[in-house]
């Protein structure tokens, strides 16, 4: 047997998956890069988090997705914005290198990865002191007399949110999810990163495999986002602390995404994704 025939079978395995790839990341490519998925996505998003609570009246509670110490919270929930800065990085760096654009426009690019991450680590530790002055820790009372009229809680003072819980003590107070904030700021943000993939396959280089392949695991990345997001609000609904948090993260997105990032590139302004990429000035700025 000749060796082309030997080899014949996996070529043809290849191809094959490479027309598969092909096929699912242009159909995706058009689906978030069209104008009606990214201009109603936002209100679809703010619309589960407003009545994402209101499917705890059909779930389970005996599903495996209502224990906290599930393997998706714990691998993925836990670290948001690491994974989500892992691929939305990956993913710009290798459509500028396959665009063979300059590296000073590609670390621009990159900057804007780096402004959210200042802004997700300044609203934790904000957040995380304003429910400390928000709230007060108390001790639970044991004993007959206890039993006989209820639980009795004493007041602990001088006693952070983090150390009351793990004295085993309870803590009451307002809160704004932080789980949900960064869900729903993740979302916003992949969805404005990679959509432009849909316009960069136009480009004198069309995208090559490795690119299509970081494309697809962004979009399972938003995917799981989402669903995730849904497992919080469905399993463990807490209003308003879960609104508040989706709403600070769509502000977060507002802010940057259609009003810091839109003004005229410079130092002190990154643009919007694809300034610098396309070739012309209608497809490097979304519609308004």
């Amino acid at each position: 047997m000749d060796v082309n025939d030997a080899l014949l079978p996996g070529r043809l395995l290849l191809r094959l998956l490479s027309a598969i790839l092909e096929l699912v990341t242009d159909l995706l490519a058009r689906v978030l890069g069209s104008g009606a998925v990214r201009h109603r996505f936002p209100l679809v998003l703010s619309g589960l988090v407003l009545f994402g609570p209101l499917l705890s009246f059909w779930v389970s509670k005996y599903s495996i997705l209502a224990k906290g110490q599930h393997y998706l919270y714990r691998k993925f929930l836990r670290s948001t914005w690491g994974w989500t800065c892992i691929f939305t990085g990956s993913f710009i760096v290798l459509l500028f290198l396959s665009a063979r654009r300059s590296s000073a426009v590609c670390l621009r690019h990159l900057s804007r990865l780096g402004v959210v991450g200042l802004l997700w680590w300044g609203c934790r530790h904000l957040l995380t002191l304003l429910e400390d002055a928000a709230g007060a820790c108390y001790r639970p009372v044991t004993g007959t007399q206890a039993a006989a009229s209820g639980p009795i809680l004493v007041l602990h003072q001088d006693q952070t949110k983090v150390t009351c819980l793990r004295s085993n003590m309870v803590w009451r107070g307002y809160e704004v999810s932080q789980d949900l904030f960064i869900l729903s700021f993740c979302c916003l943000l992949l969805l404005e990163e990679i959509s432009i993939f849909d316009a960069a396959k136009s480009l004198q280089s069309p995208p090559g495999a490795p690119l299509r392949i970081l494309f697809l695991l962004c979009s399972l990345l938003l995917a799981m986002w989402m669903f995730l997001l849904l497992c919080l609000l469905a399993h463990f609904p807490k209003f308003p602390s879960q609104q508040l948090g989706g709403a600070l993260g769509y502000l977060g997105w507002r802010g940057l995404y259609q009003g810091w990032y839109r003004l005229k590139v410079s130092w002190v302004c990154p643009g919007l994704p694809g300034d610098g990429l396309l070739e012309t000035s209608e497809t490097q700025r979304p519609p308004q």
